[in-house]
């Protein structure tokens, strides 16, 4: 059968907190059926199971593989263990996607590009945040012009929300804010600007609780000349608390763009102001605050699935987000010397 035409079938491993809405997202779609679920605990893959409908469940990776008929896997674990189910999908000849970050480091996260591609599979990253509706609007409006030539982003993701409810783990974390945000956020401008030359991040641990840094701030310089300003905070308690959004002041040689709380838009050029807000879909499996995020699920996941169909390419390949993790690792670089790095001579 043509591949283009067939529904591909896919199991997901790992039914932890964010499972649901990536399950969600893709049942929002044609062309793609979830046929098993893997979780270490199985009354939680049971528990997913039933709620959305899938025929089987397992708490054995390996066992799943030799019994299910499937093209892929989409992997939704701790990042510690992306790579040995990364590995093991590859050794099956399944495609894979992973959920960002990609990897606990720079070394294992090569070694997971490594490994699918000698296997010949195809490799993406979940990288959601550059699919949020009014991130995809601040770059059509970039692209349109208008503003001129950016030369300078302030993006700030500062949050005083208590994640370390619904996602515990993250509080043992020995590198915390830069994988978990930093991920979303270096993306974010390698998508509207592209390419970063260099890197100089600062990072603190103001909560006194957790074991990684939870403030990351950091100067980079792109490969166009502009400059941007990333800020990420956990510890920041705000006059309104936004959490999970993400705030853009992008500055042009003709005008600015301020994407500010609620998805609101003002657009500045030649003295005068226009303003838009965005009014995000909703879908029956999400949560009261997570707004922009499944709208971003649902188009990220079907990007994805238009590449193994054969119909488009992929934006969120694994060696697309590469250049996101990159960026990671390169500020920890930066701030364990206190120093600039060149990501052209970053290894």
């Amino acid at each position: 059968m043509n591949k283009q035409n067939k529904t591909l079938k896919f199991a997901i491993l790992g039914c932890g907190f964010w499972s649901q809405f990536q399950l969600g997202g893709w049942q929002e779609m044609e062309g793609v059926e979830c046929v098993a679920l893997f979780n270490r605990t199985k009354s939680k893959a049971d528990a997913l199971a039933k709620r959305f409908h899938v025929p089987a469940t397992y708490d054995d990776a390996e066992e799943l593989f030799k019994n299910e008929d499937i093209d892929f896997v989409d992997i939704i674990t701790d990042v510690d263990t992306h790579a040995q189910y990364v590995a093991l999908a590859a050794q099956y000849g399944k495609d894979v996607i992973c959920q960002k970050p990609m990897a606990p480091s720079f070394k294992v996260a090569k070694e997971m590009m490594k490994v699918t591609r000698e296997a010949g599979v195809k490799f993406y990253v979940h990288e959601n945040y550059r699919w949020q509706p009014q991130i995809r609007r601040v770059k059509e409006i970039i692209d349109s012009g208008v503003i001129g030539t950016p030369f300078r982003c302030n993006s700030l993701w500062n949050t005083a929300f208590p994640l370390f409810e619904t996602q515990p783990f993250l509080a043992s974390l020995e590198q915390f804010a830069l994988t978990d945000q930093g991920s979303h956020q270096f993306d974010v401008l390698r998508y509207l600007f592209g390419e970063a030359e260099t890197m100089y991040t600062q990072i603190q641990t103001v909560n006194p609780t957790i074991k990684g840094e939870d403030v990351a701030t950091s100067l980079i310089r792109m490969k166009n000349g502009m400059v941007c300003v990333q800020q990420i905070s956990f510890s920041s308690p705000l006059e309104k608390e936004i959490f999970p959004q993400l705030l853009l002041v992008v500055e042009g040689d003709k005008g600015s763009i301020r994407l500010d709380a609620d998805y609101h838009f003002a657009i500045t050029v030649g003295g005068q102001t226009s303003y838009e807000t965005m009014i995000m879909q909703k879908y029956p499996w999400q949560t009261e605050r997570l707004e922009p995020e499944p709208p971003s699920i649902v188009a990220c996941n079907n990007d994805i699935l238009q590449d193994m169909l054969g119909h488009s390419k992929a934006e969120t390949t694994g060696a697309d987000n590469f250049g996101s993790v990159k960026m990671v690792w390169a500020a920890y670089e930066s701030a364990r010397l206190n120093a600039v790095i060149k990501l052209s001579e970053f290894q």
